[in-house]
């Protein structure tokens, strides 16, 4: 037996009895065990050793695999407790339920249940769906030439009231017609290419009213995944969601320590001078070594019978497009080419595990962030209905944004901003690196998809560290005592403000919490190719050269109505930014987005939706980032983004930059942007405006 401490506690003991006892050694440590265990049944002393470095930390709570010996009768010999046999993980479990039947009758079994149930049931329960999906939308068609009735309303883009009413009817329908129409409804708001904004404004409105499925179905899909009883994963189950989706629901829950140390290890230690309220010290695979690790984990499980209802809804909207597409005026929006990429979005969202390793590849592309985060998941533990990830305690961007609003409202300049811009920056960087490095966007950049928490940049720095260490000092990093510290304030705006200047007088940095990376970006060859040239064409403020690209390679170029008055529009439009590069913190780029985005609908340009969903995030993005930082200016953050990029791995990409200028004869679209902003950044601090616009006439010759 190791060398230890040796603890003792006399207690009545009956067989099979499962107990969590507390133990005191020299100092008030405290020690928690958590056992099952078989005794005789008579009062006796037990002895327990624990390894004497686990107790040099005071007020210590953990879970420790321990060793028992009854040494006060010489009738009981030693005995040591035997490890329980250790069960497969959900994700192999899961592997091994979809392996192919491997008979001749398995297989006989399995194609007779695919037809009946594809050629049968299916259908009827379909079948069934659409007679309701009809009566749901009946009334919308009914109404149709209600859009022609009443005046004109300006600040709607010229809609009619009548339009808009409809407008309105159809965002009702679309939340009664169930969760996959609430979805498809939020995809078209975000298509502001295709249908009227008026029309997408309503529809971005809509939420996922669902009613919470019972937890019984949760705890079936947890014991399934794990095959085990719950208690032996978990230590603390919540049965109340902290949120419910369209297609799922999410818990928080604490697995137990010995767990997290045999499946998740690196993913959630903590280091010795984190702060955490789940933080708890065991010990680690070799039983000797004591770390920290924290145990609160979110887990997202999806609603019964949700991939049915979806696949049976998709069928139903690919009919309705097939049917639509005979209009000879819908023809140029392609409906069921955009039914089969909707189709596909929701599929993916469908399979937890393409979450999962969406989370695993955004962790490992700002793993060198510290102003950035995203949950780790637990990809041993993830299925296609279940997903098990770290719970992020944060504060929603909301509460910031009302503060905003607050300070804006006080219109006192005693009272400014706090952590406002800093937000504003971080968040604009990480899109920007998304978008330029990474080519791998987050697609749902909504405010309810980021949250904010705190850290101290002086206990991750490694001189300061090593400093505090020498001095007898140590640097905790007691981040999410702040969160708490402001999540108890948030309801009032001015405790609020004092309570974020006391943090900053503190030395506290915000970090930003991405959540729900269902939907990514990520352009294909071809598609990256085709908005680097657009991209370039903007960069030289060649408006026209732009309008045509956009034409020329979007899907149905036939069928777009006056493509050099698109193109001529377009000029017009780039001519206009190219006179404000001075000043672009006062452009709007979302404005000029949503201007070109009317110029493509009204012409019937229709653009892959890839680069779509690209604009459509960079509108988003700096719309919340004006609502932080009025003064916000998307091309002089863009700045150092570029720099980092032209010296990546060793100055790599400045040589593609030489073998672009050989093979095309000119220098790609990301170093003219980067030329540009330089030599407006450097025009900007000598106030030399006239000398900057001549100097975009020099450098903006077609090539």
């Amino acid at each position: 037996m190791n060398r230890g401490v040796t603890l003792t506690k006399r207690f009545p003991i009956c067989l099979q009895c499962r107990s969590t006892n507390t133990y005191y050694s020299k100092g008030n440590t405290l020690l928690l065990r958590r056992t099952t265990i078989s005794y005789a049944k008579r009062q006796h002393s037990t002895t327990i050793t624990f390894p004497s470095r686990l107790l040099q930390t005071p007020a210590l709570i953990c879970s420790i695999p321990i060793i028992k010996t009854h040494p006060i009768s010489n009738q009981f010999q030693p005995k040591t407790i035997t490890a329980k046999k250790q069960h497969n993980t959900p994700s192999e479990i899961e592997a091994a339920i979809e392996k192919p039947p491997q008979t001749k009758l398995e297989k006989l079994l399995h194609n007779l249940l695919r037809i009946f149930n594809e050629w049968l049931l299916e259908p009827l329960l379909t079948f069934r769906r659409f007679i309701h999906i009809v009566f749901i939308f009946a009334p919308v068609i009914l109404a149709t030439p209600i859009t022609l009735v009443g005046s004109r309303v300006k600040e709607e883009q010229d809609e009619r009231i009548g339009t808009l009413w409809w407008f309105d009817l159809i965002a009702v329908q679309m939340e009664r017609a169930g969760p996959t129409f609430i979805k498809l409804a939020q995809w078209i708001a975000s298509r502001t290419d295709l249908f009227p904004l008026a029309l997408c404004t309503r529809l971005s409105k809509l939420h996922s009213r669902v009613d919470p499925h019972p937890f019984s179905h949760t705890r079936k899909v947890l014991y399934e995944a794990f095959n085990q009883d719950l208690h032996e994963i978990f230590s603390e189950l919540d049965e109340k969601p902290l949120g419910v989706g369209a297609i799922a629901q999410v818990y928080k829950a604490k697995v137990r320590p010995h767990i997290l140390v045999r499946y998740m290890r690196d993913q959630f230690m903590v280091e010795d001078n984190i702060i955490t309220p789940d933080c708890v010290q065991t010990l680690d695979v070799d039983g000797e070594t004591p770390i920290n690790i924290h145990t609160s984990v979110a887990i997202k499980v999806l609603h019964p019978k949700a991939r049915q209802i979806v696949h049976r809804d998709l069928k139903i909207m690919e009919f309705f497009a097939k049917a639509l597409t005979l209009i000879p005026t819908m023809h140029w929006l392609s409906l069921p080419d955009e039914v089969h990429v909707f189709g596909e979005m929701m599929r993916d969202q469908l399979d937890l595990r393409v979450e999962a390793q969406h989370l695993e590849r955004f962790n490992n592309l700002f793993a060198n962030t510290m102003d950035v985060e995203f949950p780790k998941p637990v990809m041993a533990f993830t299925t296609k209905d279940m997903l098990i990830e770290e719970y992020e305690n944060g504060i929603p961007l909301n509460a910031f944004l009302g503060q905003a609003e607050y300070v804006k409202q006080c219109n006192d300049d005693d009272i400014t901003e706090v952590y406002d811009h800093k937000i504003a920056n971080i968040g604009l960087n990480a899109f920007l690196h998304m978008l330029i490095f990474f080519n791998f966007v987050h697609a749902d950049l909504h405010p309810g998809n980021i949250m904010i928490k705190f850290y101290k940049p002086k206990a991750h720095h490694p001189f300061q560290k090593a400093w505090s260490k020498a001095m007898g000092r140590y640097l905790k990093d007691d981040g999410e005592v702040a969160v708490e510290r402001i999540l108890a304030v948030s309801d009032n705006p001015v405790e609020m403000h004092k309570e974020l200047l006391a943090l900053k007088e503190e030395g506290y940095s915000p970090r930003l919490v991405f959540i729900d990376v269902g939907l990514v970006n990520e352009l294909n060859d071809v598609n990256r190719r085709n908005f680097l040239d657009l991209f370039q064409s903007i960069a030289e403020f060649d408006g026209y050269r732009a309008g045509e690209l956009m034409v020329e390679r979007c899907r149905t170029p036939e069928l777009v109505i006056d493509p050099d008055i698109f193109a001529s529009k377009m000029q017009n439009l780039i001519l206009g930014l190219k006179q404000n590069t001075f000043n672009l913190g006062a452009v709007r780029i979302g404005n000029l987005l949503h201007n070109a985005m009317n110029m493509v609908r009204a012409h019937h340009v229709k653009l892959e939706g890839d680069f779509i969903n690209v604009v459509v995030s960079i509108m988003l993005l700096e719309g919340i980032g004006r609502q932080l930082n009025p003064d916000l200016d998307l091309f002089k953050s863009a700045l150092p983004v570029l720099r980092d990029y032209s010296i990546k791995n060793h100055g790599q990409a400045t040589i593609d930059v030489v073998k672009d200028v050989q093979m095309h004869g000119s220098a790609p679209h990301w170093l003219k942007v980067w030329i540009f902003l330089e030599l407006r950044n450097l025009f900007v601090r000598n106030e030399r405006e006239n000398e900057w616009l001549q100097m975009c006439d020099f450098l903006c010759f077609n090539n």
